[in-house]
């Protein structure tokens, strides 16, 4: 048995396309229908109850998409409100990013010492720590909030002085404590892997929640046989919607994705917060 039906997957912004990128990578005859909430980017800075209002709404568009799984592509929306989209969706496969970043550092942590990266509203959450105290409470784990590096990535940054500094700002104390890997607990992190990698040195692991979760949406639609018998061509099946449709988007969207994002399309701000979809 297979199922034709796209993967649901929603962001903040455009950070999540480096989830879907992974997902057309490992499953590249897979469907997407992916929300990016670029007019309320970032979610980071947000109250608890603003996030999941806005990861509802979010989720209850995709839900509407008739969708297979659903992805919290958000790091922020994951750590505060995927218990309540995981309510909304029922029976639908709902995974984060949060649990399988966690796992693949606790496999590969040799000193105990994990370090997490992410906004202010994910680290906050104290999420990778529970996940990961969940699998290992021996494990020390530390927390740094790095609000900036996000934004620095939507506006193109990727490789200035200016980045490098702030890495050097954020990372240096991570790197002081001794710890042998880090998560990058932001989907838009992956394009600052280089940066990072150059700050805290090769000795130190980088896990990219992105490519793990992938992971793990794979496993999941292949143990309810879910897989689409496609094997190819599910990227110019996709669609790919927006909040707001900045001038630069495209240009952005293809540095996340790697490759030119089809089939685009503009999805109001208040017709989401106006919501009803799945009714």
């Amino acid at each position: 048995m297979s199922d034709q039906r796209p993967i649901g997957v929603f962001d903040s912004g455009l950070g999540g396309l480096t989830v879907a990128r992974e997902i057309l990578r490992l499953m590249p005859g897979e469907q997407i229908v992916y929300l990016g909430d670029t007019a309320r980017f970032p979610y980071g800075g947000r109250s608890k109850d603003a996030i999941c209002s806005f990861a509802g709404q979010d989720a209850d568009f995709l839900i509407a998409q008739d969708i297979k799984m659903l992805i919290v592509a958000c790091n922020t929306a994951s750590a505060v409100g995927i218990e309540a989209v995981r309510e909304m969706g029922g029976e639908l496969p709902t995974i984060g990013v949060v649990l399988p970043g966690a796992k693949a550092a606790v496999l590969r942590t040799a000193d105990r010492k994990i370090g997490i990266i992410g906004t202010r509203a994910t680290i906050k959450s104290e999420a990778y720590t529970q996940a990961i105290h969940d699998i290992d409470n021996d494990i020390k784990v530390y927390g740094k909030e790095c609000p900036l590096f996000a934004p620095l990535v939507e506006e193109g940054w990727i490789d200035t002085d200016a980045t490098r500094l702030i890495a050097q700002n954020y990372l240096y104390h991570l790197v002081d404590i001794g710890i042998d890997c880090i998560v990058l607990g932001c989907t838009h992190y992956p394009l600052l892997m280089e940066v990072i990698q150059g700050t805290v040195g090769t000795r130190i692991q980088l896990i990219d929640s992105a490519f793990w979760t992938a992971k793990e949406a794979q496993d999941i639609l292949s143990m309810l046989d879910l897989l689409s018998s496609n094997s190819r061509d599910g990227l110019s099946k996709s669609i790919f919607y927006l909040t707001d449709m900045t001038p630069n988007f495209e240009e952005s969207a293809e540095s996340f994705l790697g490759e030119k994002v089809p089939a685009i399309r503009h999805l109001p701000l208040d017709r989401l917060i106006e919501g009803g979809f799945t009714s």
